[in-house]
């Protein structure tokens, strides 16, 4: 077992036009001043990073790393480039507003430019020491998620093996870098739960570079068992959103949420300790797992202020990592025998 690191803080939410969310500078020292040890970075976001800079000069990351106002970077999110590397044309409009604008009703254009994105992106977490990236797969078939009409037969494998050829090479150059691409389990997206991410795993070749980002909160607005999800794919978990949520069903709504306001929503995003996740065992499963990654708390809340959010996400992160024991509980008792002793015991023996 090893000690997760922490508490991280997702700062897609937070960066802004007005200060101290609008520099790499004041949104670090701010972080580090609500309690946090490390920042996850939106590699699209040029009020913080420079993508093509941390890419191709030294200076420049050093610099950047060096001007973190006492927190480090935990990792970089090509979140929003991810999302374009592969859009339903019935999303083209509403995501065009994610590119920029000489590739905007282009769809052919955007994909090319998102791919080279999460490229950079997986570079450059390279070379600033990185290990994980974290990102969404985008969706071809998502827009056919619930089987009405019915599905023609082949449609979703169809999706799915267009999706994998998309991302296989930047998988294999994941691999060349060094770095794990953590994919955000997440409804819109293609890869929502685990059966969709096996799906894509298949097509890639079961990519050892193709690993989870675990959010329990988009588990339980699905009506997922996100305890039994750790169980299943340890092996592939990469990253840790702290995100609470909770699902209140009702005589007039469920899942679907009836396109209602977040705020009106049968499920909704919550603030970490004020909705339904249980995170004490969150942390148990993934501390005994041997999960030595960040815990990053991620805001989004349909009812509390952002930092009041991350004030309290800070402490509530602190207060659940396990410092793991270096020796077991019993060791007081122990009586120190040896082989032979051992198969005396047994009744077996010299």
């Amino acid at each position: 077992m090893r000690t997760m690191k922490g508490p991280g803080l997702f700062l897609a939410q937070f960066a802004g036009n007005a200060p101290p969310f609008d520099t790499w500078d004041g949104i670090t020292a701010w972080a580090a001043g609500c309690g946090y040890a490390g920042v996850q970075v939106p590699s699209g976001d040029d009020r913080l990073i420079d993508l093509d800079l941390a890419v191709g000069s030294d200076a420049y990351r050093d610099d950047l790393l060096g001007r973190a106002g006492g927190v480090v970077v935990t990792e970089l999110s090509s979140h929003i480039q991810g999302q374009l590397v592969a859009v339903h044309p019935a999303y083209d409009a509403i995501f065009d507003g994610f590119a920029p604008a000489a590739v905007r009703g282009n769809p052919a254009a955007r994909t090319e430019w998102a791919v080279d994105q999460v490229k950079k992106t997986l570079t450059a977490s390279a070379r600033m020491g990185l290990t994980a990236m974290a990102t969404f797969s985008g969706a071809l078939a998502w827009p056919y998620v619930y089987p009405w009409p019915q599905r023609p037969p082949g449609l979703i494998e169809d999706a799915f093996d267009e999706l994998a050829r998309r991302w296989r090479p930047i998988l294999d150059h994941a691999e060349d870098c060094g770095v794990d691409v953590c994919f955000e389990i997440h409804p819109g997206e293609d890869l929502h739960d685990g059966i969709s991410f096996e799906m894509f795993l298949d097509r890639v070749g079961q990519h050892p570079r193709a690993k989870m980002l675990y959010d329990p909160s988009h588990y339980v607005l699905q009506g997922l068992d996100y305890l039994a999800n750790l169980d299943i794919y340890a092996e592939r978990i990469g990253m840790f959103h702290v995100k609470d949520a909770e699902f209140n069903p009702t005589g007039r709504q469920g899942v679907y949420g009836g396109y209602q306001s977040w705020v009106d929503r049968a499920g909704r995003f919550r603030s970490p300790g004020d909705g339904q996740v249980d995170f004490g065992a969150v942390f148990s499963k993934l501390t005994a797992q041997g999960f030595d990654g960040w815990a990053v708390v991620e805001w989004e809340c349909a009812l509390k202020h952002p930092e009041d959010g991350a004030r309290e996400g800070a402490r509530f992160v602190k207060d659940h990592i396990i410092r793991v024991t270096d020796r077991a509980f019993d060791d007081f008792a122990a009586v120190g025998t040896d082989t032979a002793a051992n198969r005396k015991m047994l009744g077996i023996g010299e």
